[in-house]
């Protein structure tokens, strides 16, 4: 059995020539006149896709070192505050040995000055105390020597008789 081809699905020679003339005029036309711009836009378009591609590397890389410097700067700024607030630190505590200090000093100044008023008064009572004494004997010496005794031991009963009568008072 032979197969039967159908007329309708063969292609007739006259059409396949003249498809090949429009393909090849259309092939001289286009490579005469469009493919030279064709190949221009598209390597234009190519080396525009490459400089954006460029642009984005150089901006990224120029992100990343953003980001690097503004990490570094963080970081001093961390280690900036530190130290302020190690310094404030030492300052406040130097303020507050420097108060302990001066109240120590003033501390011992008035307990100086207070013992210095202490002797000053305890001498000034010991002065006063001899005045007294000197002044008692002085009267015990005048009244001994107003009265004039024959007898030595009347005497002496007398000065005991006058010491008696200072303790009392």
């Amino acid at each position: 059995m032979l197969l039967e081809i159908n007329p309708l699905v063969l292609p007739d020679p006259g059409l396949m020539i003249w498809s090949a003339l429009a393909f090849l005029i259309l092939l001289f036309v286009l490579g005469k006149f469009g493919w030279k711009p064709i190949m221009k836009a598209i390597h234009e378009r190519e080396q525009g896709i490459n400089d954006s591609l460029a642009t984005a590397e150089k901006v990224r890389a120029e992100m990343a070192q953003l980001k690097s410097d503004n990490e570094i700067l963080l970081a001093q700024a961390r280690e900036e505050r530190a130290q302020i607030l190690k310094e404030a630190k030492d300052i406040k505590d130097k303020m507050i040995n420097d108060a302990k200090e001066q109240a120590k000093d003033a501390a011992t100044k008035i307990m100086a000055d207070t013992q210095l008023a202490i002797e000053n008064q305890k001498m000034a009572a010991i002065v006063d105390l001899k005045n007294q004494v000197g002044n008692m004997i002085i009267e015990v010496s005048e009244k001994v020597l107003r009265r004039e005794l024959a007898n030595k031991t009347q005497q002496e009963s007398y000065i005991k008789q006058l010491t008696d009568e200072i303790k009392l008072n």
